[in-house]
């Protein structure tokens, strides 16, 4: 991976953990989760006049992401009704560099080679051990927060690789990213109001400052890396992509006043050492 993507990603890992604070600070998760979606392909429409329109294979993966997308958001809110941003965030992203690396390997005939496999390995070891042991003795996760945080991995694998798969058959990530915000904010808002109702739409007016600075991270985020994915390896920005939990880490330790026990200092070394290797890679 060229210095300027691995940059570009390492960006993208913080706008990430940006907008997920800013999820972890609504009074309702979902609703929150589905405003953030909304504002981002409200940000998205602003690139679609410099983008191409996509093609009818384009429209396929895009429309199997989006309903990617709605599953990972319901996900992700479950998982933050159960465990704090410090160590729900991670637990819910830990496994996705993980699936996502075997399921390249497996589907796309990537490998990573022994540097990119050890920086993946650090990585995963350290957001895993953030996840369970960075709270300290009682910080092991129940049931349903392992249980929605492992499904919201899988989500996050499965969307990935639909991604760059679609980026990469169509060679234009710029404007298959564009075009999947804008899908998403519409299948987020038509999703809230048959859950919620028409009502629900009356409470957003106050957090719209918020969703449209949560929408223009996620859109950041999200658009930099499925263009990385096609000027590298999919597992390794995928991996590069979840040091996003380090970010996540000090926002809420610093914004959200939560505990940073010396485990969790021990996980983020780690996490920092993989970041290292994958450079090498």
């Amino acid at each position: 991976m060229s210095a300027g993507w691995f940059a570009l990603v390492l960006l993208a890992a913080v706008a990430h953990a940006g907008w997920n604070a800013l999820l972890k600070l609504g009074l309702d998760r979902f609703v929150s989760a589905s405003l953030i979606q909304a504002c981002a392909g409200l940000a998205a429409l602003c690139l679609v006049p410099f983008v191409a329109w996509p093609t009818p294979q384009m429209w396929l993966w895009i429309g199997l992401s989006a309903v990617l997308h709605v599953a990972y958001n319901l996900c992700l809110a479950q998982a933050y009704r159960h465990g704090d941003l410090s160590q729900a965030y991670p637990l819910a992203r830990g496994g996705a560099p993980l699936l996502v690396a075997l399921a390249a390997w497996a589907l796309l005939d990537e490998t990573l080679g022994p540097w990119g496999s050890l920086g993946l390995g650090l990585l995963v070891a350290g957001i895993a051990w953030m996840a369970l042991r960075g709270g300290g003795r009682t910080s092991a996760p129940r049931g349903p927060l392992l249980r929605s945080a492992l499904a919201t991995s899988a989500c996050i694998a499965a969307y990935t690789l639909c991604d760059a798969s679609g980026a990469r058959a169509n060679d234009a990530p710029w404007s298959y990213a564009a075009w999947l915000f804008v899908t998403n904010g519409v299948v987020a808002m038509t999703l809230l109001g048959a859950v919620r109702g028409p009502r629900v739409f009356a409470t957003l007016g106050p957090h719209w400052r918020a969703g449209l600075a949560g929408g223009a991270m996620s859109m950041l985020a999200y658009t930099l890396v499925i263009a990385a994915t096609t000027h590298a390896a999919v597992g390794l920005v995928s991996a590069l992509r979840e040091t996003s939990v380090l970010f996540a880490l000090l926002i809420g330790a610093l914004r959200l006043r939560e505990r940073l026990p010396p485990a969790r200092i021990v996980a983020a070394a780690l996490i920092v050492a993989g970041v290292v290797v994958i450079r090498l890679a």
